[in-house]
């Protein structure tokens, strides 16, 4: 079964199936920051054309780290981020921020540390229970309307919410949390599949070690001559032709293992048996 190719998110922006998810990229030492550095450099030499990011990464110090490591961006590179988080003194350390002043502000934010004019991919993070729906996506379209971002995008959202997201503005992607062992969100996904909205999987492999949680997957990784990571990529690639995964690592060993399974093409009785 092929596996890898492209996608085309909101239908104009083409990007590689395989993403990066930047979310382990944490400098908090100099020694830190260059490795990160160097993460985020082999992940665009080896060909990834989309990188995941969000203000909550560290409130901001991830999507600086990003425009250090990459800017000027290579052309066929998009950049997602994700805003309506503000960090806090609680216990929690966050709250929701989905004001229109609140998202407004954070896209300024986003812009100014990525260093970009517009964002290829805005992504509500999580959807504010105090604020309307309405609200929160039309302060997103204005601000698309405006030229600051291209797309809109959410985050960890049912069939409902999805479909009352679209009846405000149109949706480019969905990113909620989904594997191979952790299908919750499949009737969200069929219902990207029909809309052809992106989905992309945050936490692809399920706790990082998939082969140790399925004898099936270490079967077919052996089969293969593959990692059980890899077999639970591919798997995620062969499984809908929507699905974007974004796999996240602070490793250039693990960032390689993690691209290699755009090469790891499943059988149909691979894919029919990991699907069982």
């Amino acid at each position: 079964m092929t596996a890898s190719g492209t996608f085309h998110i909101g239908g104009d922006l083409e990007v590689r199936r395989l993403g990066f998810g930047a979310m382990h990229l944490r400098p908090e030492t100099a020694e830190d920051r260059a490795r990160c550095v160097a993460v985020a450099r082999r992940a665009v030499e080896l060909g990834v054309t989309l990188i995941d990011t969000a203000h909550m990464y560290g409130w901001g110090a991830n999507e600086d780290l990003l425009a250090e490591a990459l800017h000027p961006y290579p052309d066929d590179l998009a950049i997602a981020t994700k805003v309506g988080f503000r960090q806090t003194t609680t216990d929690q350390g966050w709250r929701y921020a989905g004001t229109p002043d609140e998202l407004r502000e954070q896209v300024d934010e986003a812009l100014r540390r990525l260093r970009l004019d517009r964002i290829d991919l805005l992504q509500l993070h999580r959807l504010d229970p105090g604020v309307p729906l309405a609200d929160q996506l039309g302060a997103l379209r204005d601000l698309r309307d405006e030229g600051k971002i291209a797309r809109i995008g959410l985050s960890e959202v049912d069939e409902d919410e999805l479909t009352a997201a679209r009846a405000v503005v149109d949706i480019a992607g969905v990113q909620n949390r989904y594997n191979l062992l952790d299908r919750e969100h499949e009737p969200v996904l069929k219902a990207c599949e029909e809309a052809g909205i992106a989905f992309l999987p945050w936490r692809p492999v399920a706790a990082g070690t998939s082969g140790a949680q399925s004898e099936q997957i270490t079967t077919i990784a052996k089969e293969l001559d593959a990692t059980p990571t890899q077999v639970a990529i591919a798997w995620l690639l062969a499984h809908s032709p929507v699905i974007v995964p974004i796999p996240g690592t602070s490793s250039i060993t693990h960032l390689e293992e993690n691209v290699g399974a755009a090469g790891v093409h499943l059988t149909q009785d691979q894919y029919d048996r990991l699907t069982r």
